[in-house]
């Protein structure tokens, strides 16, 4: 939700302009982060005030913003399903966080949290088909950009994630 509420506050800005995102969701700061690449807007930093966590975003001008660009090899839960019920040779690349990771994840699955991929790639194989999830799709949604910019040539970005994922899930004890 914090998106979706950031979208529509950040077109009343002027560029250069600051505003603050308030959430209570922690997942939400790897969301903003990636939300803010890949629109050309500035993540500035969090600030955490017990439960509230206050994002601060700049507003980029028009020469700084890029039109929001959507990862276009995209695969939805059901079939990601039926691969997994299926037993396929795939990898799952969880890119949430840690925490977010540890209370459920779809078993067999890799965890590296976006802010971490790009020192992290070598531990992925090139060989097998990559479906990068994520919590809403949009953070996997920069993995997957980010992976085939790096030359990952078999990438799917899962959507729309965790949210409505209702496979079999695990926990891990991190």
């Amino acid at each position: 939700m914090p998106i979706v509420k950031t979208k529509k506050a950040i077109a009343n800005l002027e560029p250069g302009q600051v505003m603050e995102v308030q959430a209570t969701d922690k997942g939400s700061t790897a969301d903003i982060k990636a939300w803010a690449e890949s629109t050309g807007h500035q993540y500035l930093g969090t600030v955490e005030e017990g439960e509230v966590l206050k994002h601060y975003l700049r507003k980029a001008s028009d020469h700084e913003a890029n039109e929001e660009t959507k990862y276009e090899e995209v695969i939805d839960l059901r079939e990601l399903r039926q691969k997994v019920d299926g037993g396929e040779a795939i990898i799952i690349l969880d890119v949430r966080e840690n925490a977010e990771y540890a209370f459920n994840h779809i078993p067999g699955s890799i965890n590296i949290p976006l802010g971490e991929l790009e020192d992290r790639m070598d531990e992925l194989k090139n060989d097998k088909e990559i479906n990068v999830i994520c919590r809403t799709g949009s953070r996997s949604d920069l993995a997957s950009r980010k992976l085939s910019e790096k030359g990952f040539n078999n990438v799917k970005n899962v959507v729309p994630g965790m949210i409505q994922w209702d496979g079999p899930t695990e926990q891990s004890a991190k």
